[in-house]
C-alpha cells in the first residue's frame, strides 16, 4: 500500500532556489554572529567596578595610569568606561594596525561627547568632527587655504614681531626688577596666545581685550582643554547627564559662550572691515575664510557660513597655542634640569648666528641640535599625551582581536615614545638619538614608534607652522639669555597637569640676563 502525501500547494524550481538561498543566507548570519560572539577579545582588566566599570582606575593622570595597566595586561587591552567599551594601545606595531593598514579608515569617527556639543560647536570645530563629508571639506580648506607654506611665508611677519616684542618685555624686565623671577610658563603661553590670535584674527588676544577681560578670555582658553580632558559622568552614563554631576556641563555653557562671544565679536569686525574696503593684502585667516565663502569655491553644507568660520578659526587657536606653549614649557624645563645640553643648544647658536644679530628663520634649518631638543622634547612629552579619542566606524580586527563598531580608541603616545625595546633608555633627556641611530624619525606620523602630532588622516594639519613657530621662539630665548632656575635647588619640578594638553602642573620661574648688545634686541 502506498501513502501519498497531498500539500494544498507546490513550489516552482524558481521558487524552491529561492528558498534555498534564503536558508543559506540565515546559517550564514548565524554562524557570523556565532563567530563574533566567540572571537577572541582583548584582555580586559579585573577590579571593573558595576556600573563605572574601570574610570576608578584612571587616576589624575589617565596616560601614566593606563601605561601601567600595558605593563600587566599587554600592549592592547580593553576597558570599560560605564555603558562604553574602549581599547587602549601601547604599542607602535598595534598602532600601526589602527592609524594605517586595512583599519586607516575604521577608527577616523569622534566621540560624541558633551563637550563637543557645548564647546566644538556641535563637531563643526575639525578636530571633533565626525568623518565624512564635512570633515573632508573642511580639512581641505585648512591644509591647502590656510596651513599652506604660502600662508605661513606671508604670514612671517607675525611670527618675528611676536617674539622680538617678548624679548623686549624682558629686557624691560630686566632694566627696572633686575634679577625679579619671570614665570616662562607663562610666557609661552602669552606669545603662542597672541601670535596665533593675530593670524587668525588680525590682532593679537591684548589688542581686544584690555585687564579683566583679557584675563577672562584667556582663562576661557585654557579651561578649553581642561574640560576637553575631563571624564564627565554625563558622557558615561547618559542616563544621569540630566543631574550635571560635577557642575562640568554647567561649565561647558560659560566657557563656550564667551569663546563663542570672542569668535562673534571678530567676525562681525571682519565683516565691516570689509565692507568699508579697508583690506589689507596680507590677509589673516578670517578674511580667507570669508573670502572662500564670498567666491562659493567650498559650500560646506551641514553648518551656516559663520557657525563653519568661528568654529574652524577657533579650532586653530586652540590646537595651536595651547600646544605650542606646552611643548616649549617642557622643553625649557628639561634643558635647565641637563646643562649639557643647554650649553650644547647655546653653542650652536653663537656657532651659526654669532653674538652680532639676532636668528632668523632663515637660521633654522641649520640649527639640527636645536631640532634634536625639540624632537625629544616631543618623544618625552608629547601634548596629546593620551591622543584624542577615536572611534570605530565599523567592526574591524585588530591584533587578531574582535573590536566591535563603536569602540572608543586611546593611543598612549607617552606608553609608545618611551618602550624600552624601541628607544634606548627611555626615560633620558638624550637629543643626540635624533642625529644618530633614531636620525630617520620625523614627527609626521610616518614612524609609528614617534608621532606627537599623531597619525593616518586624523593628523594635525598643522605641523610645519608649529615646529616653525617652536624653533623660532626657543632659539631666540637661547639666543638671547642666560637663563637659570631660580631657588636654591637649581631644580625644576616636572610634575605633570591634567587635560587633553601635557600642562606642566607649577609655574616655570627663572632668572635671565641678556646676552647679546641691548641694541640688537629691538
Amino acid at each position: 500500500m502506498e501513502f501519498h502525501l497531498h500539500l494544498p500547494f507546490h513550489f516552482s524550481a524558481s521558487t524552491t532556489s529561492f528558498l534555498a538561498i534564503l536558508l543559506f543566507l540565515y546559517c550564514l548570519l548565524k554562524w557570523r554572529k556565532k563567530s563574533k560572539n566567540t572571537a577572541k577579545n582583548p584582555p580586559l582588566p579585573s577590579n571593573s567596578w558595576p556600573i563605572i566599570g574601570h574610570l576608578h582606575l584612571l587616576g589624575v593622570l589617565p596616560h601614566i595610569s593606563l601605561g601601567k595597566l600595558a605593563d600587566k595586561y599587554g600592549p592592547i587591552f580593553m576597558i570599560k568606561l560605564g555603558v562604553h567599551g574602549a581599547m587602549v594601545i601601547s604599542s607602535a606595531e598595534i598602532a600601526k594596525e589602527c592609524l594605517g593598514g586595512n583599519n586607516d579608515k575604521v577608527f577616523l569617527n569622534r566621540p560624541n561627547k558633551i563637550f563637543v556639543h557645548h564647546l566644538a560647536y556641535d563637531s563643526a570645530m575639525l578636530g571633533f568632527s565626525q568623518y565624512g563629508q564635512y570633515w573632508r571639506e573642511i580639512r581641505k580648506i585648512t591644509t591647502v587655504e590656510l596651513l599652506s607654506n604660502h600662508r605661513i611665508e606671508l604670514l612671517k611677519n607675525v611670527r618675528i614681531s611676536e617674539v622680538r616684542s617678548s624679548s623686549m618685555k624682558i629686557l624691560s624686565v630686566l632694566s627696572t626688577a633686575g634679577s625679579e623671577p619671570v614665570d616662562m610658563k607663562q610666557w609661552f603661553n602669552d606669545i603662542s596666545m597672541n601670535t596665533i590670535v593675530r593670524l587668525i584674527s588680525g590682532k593679537s588676544l591684548k589688542e581686544y581685550y584690555q585687564g579683566e577681560k583679557y584675563n577672562e578670555c584667556a582663562k576661557a582658553l585654557r579651561d578649553f582643554f581642561e574640560l576637553a580632558g575631563a571624564f564627565v559622568p554625563g558622557d558615561v552614563f547618559p542616563g544621569l547627564r540630566w543631574l550635571d554631576i560635577g557642575g562640568f556641563e554647567k561649565r561647558m555653557k560659560k566657557v563656550g559662550k564667551l569663546i563663542d562671544e570672542m569668535a562673534e565679536e571678530w567676525l562681525e569686525e571682519h565683516k565691516r572691515r570689509r565692507k568699508g574696503k579697508e583690506m589689507d593684502e596680507k590677509l589673516d585667516f578670517m578674511d580667507v575664510m570669508l573670502d572662500i565663502f564670498e567666491r562659493g569655491d567650498e559650500k560646506p553644507s551641514k553648518f551656516d557660513a559663520d557657525t563653519v568660520i568661528k568654529a574652524t578659526c577657533m579650532a586653530m587657536i586652540l590646537a595651536a597655542a595651547d600646544t605650542t606653549a606646552v611643548t616649549l614649557t617642557w622643553a625649557l624645563s628639561l634643558l635647565l634640569n641637563n646643562k649639557d645640553v643647554l650649553n650644547k643648544t647655546q653653542h650652536e647658536l653663537d656657532t651659526v648666528v654669532g653674538k652680532q644679530r639676532q636668528v632668523q628663520e632663515s637660521d633654522l634649518k641649520n640649527l639640527v641640535y636645536l631640532q634634536a631638543v625639540l624632537k625629544e622634547t616631543l618623544r618625552l612629552y608629547p601634548a596629546a599625551p593620551l591622543s584624542v579619542p577615536r572611534e570605530s566606524i565599523t567592526d574591524c580586527t585588530v591584533s587578531g582581536y574582535h573590536i566591535p563598531a563603536n569602540t572608543q580608541l586611546f593611543v598612549n603616545l607617552y606608553k609608545i615614545h618611551r618602550d624600552p625595546h624601541v628607544w634606548e633608555d627611555p626615560t633620558r633627556f638624550e637629543p643626540e638619538r635624533f642625529l644618530t641611530i633614531n636620525k630617520d624619525l620625523d614627527v609626521r606620523g610616518q614612524s609609528y614608534e614617534f608621532m606627537p602630532f599623531g597619525s593616518g588622516r586624523r593628523i594635525c594639519p598643522g605641523i610645519s607652522f608649529a615646529l616653525q613657530v617652536m624653533q623660532f621662539t626657543l632659539a631666540n630665548l637661547l639666543h638671547g639669555f642666560e637663563i637659570r632656575v631660580n631657588g636654591d635647588d637649581g631644580f625644576v619640578d616636572m610634575s605633570e597637569g591634567f587635560g587633553l594638553t601635557n600642562l606642566k602642573a607649577t609655574p616655570l620661574e627663572v632668572i635671565l640676563t641678556h646676552r647679546l648688545e641691548q641694541n640688537l634686541y629691538k
